[in-house]
């Protein structure tokens, strides 16, 4: 059996997978569980990212707004199901000048590290970047610069350093809604300079995995496993009636992340259900955000639908594994 290397979380929230049910990956019976009005102005709410905090847990939130802009929020809750989204966006203190200016942000990541809470997200400078900042209270979120240059989206931090270096995975993008993209790994002394960069893994256009053919990017931090890093991750197809956004995994070295030991040939996880295909954005299901227990082995997935409302699912750290395993597109390649 696979074992997660980190820590416990008790209050996980959690459902048993459905009897008689097959699939790796499985839904709250209760989804979504938040809806469009998240805040006071938020039009949808998706694609954000939750943590344990204090005996509860915290989040950041991207709540679109009723004239359509995007920010990010905090959020709390007792249950990881429940929560209370602040109606003010993100108090970020203490960047440069030149990068503080809001033109938008969205798509939050959140991961603890070095006993703070470290918040990415895709951060409007001249096109599409990736902004970094660390909180220790979900309060006052003190912002660094950020990671790259324009184009770049979907950056998530590693939990810990890998050989005395922070880890960072990306999606290098365009300044629209990019029809390509690779997952590449930058490394960090310092979590501002960031360079040697590695290519991790990029689309595939068989038909043995054609559901992650037009552009796949990282989705909640990886997960540490004594078999290696276990990575979410979205795949995009192109179909007649547009994109297509579907959840997948990979496992990656220990040592080297940007080496791939497997991954998925078919999707784990796939809009089917009402609130995952119509939306603002139809036929879309997005991970950000990833509860791993130590001790059990479960995984609680958070993950945008549709681009409107916020979904959560369930899984095992051998469910995941077995499956990747199982169906490895690795094989193949």
């Amino acid at each position: 059996m696979a074992k997660i290397i980190g820590s416990a979380i008790p209050n996980l929230p959690w459902e048993d997978k459905p009897q008689g049910y097959t699939d790796p990956v499985w839904r709250y019976s209760k989804n979504p569980i938040i809806g469009r009005n998240g805040n006071k102005r938020s039009n949808s709410v998706f694609n954000s990212a939750v943590v344990p905090f204090e005996d509860g847990f915290a989040g950041v939130f991207r709540c679109d707004s009723r004239s359509i802009s995007m920010d990010l929020f905090a959020g709390r809750s007792d249950d990881g199901l429940n929560w209370k989204i602040e109606d003010d966006s993100l108090n970020l203190v203490g960047a440069d000048p030149e990068i503080a200016p809001n033109q938008y942000r969205y798509d939050a990541r959140i991961i603890p590290l070095e006993g703070k809470y470290y918040v990415t997200w895709c951060n409007g400078y001249h096109g599409p970047t990736i902004g970094v900042a660390w909180t220790e209270d979900f309060k006052t979120f003190h912002q660094l610069e950020n990671a790259f240059l324009p184009y770049n989206r979907n950056g998530v931090l590693f939990p810990r350093k890998v050989g005395g270096m922070y880890m960072m995975l990306s999606r290098p993008s365009d300044t629209g809604h990019t029809p390509f993209g690779d997952i590449y790994l930058s490394q960090s002394k310092d979590l501002e300079f960031w360079g040697r960069h590695r290519f991790v893994f990029g689309t595939y256009r068989g038909n043995e995995s054609a559901w992650q053919s037009t552009k796949v990017g990282p989705g909640p931090a990886p997960i540490e496993t004594d078999e290696g890093w276990l990575l979410i991750y979205h795949g995009v197809l192109t179909t007649c009636n547009g994109f297509v956004y579907r959840m997948g995994c990979a496992l990656l070295d220990l040592d080297e992340p940007w080496k791939v030991l497997h991954r998925t040939s078919d999707y784990i996880l796939a809009p089917w259900e009402l609130y995952e295909c119509v939306g603002d954005v139809p036929n879309v299901t997005f991970p950000c955000a990833a509860l791993a227990d130590a001790d059990t082995g479960r995984i609680a997935i958070y993950y945008g639908c549709a681009d409107t409302v916020t979904g959560l699912a369930f899984t095992t750290v051998d469910e995941l594994i077995s499956f990747t395993k199982e169906h490895d597109l690795q094989k193949i390649l």
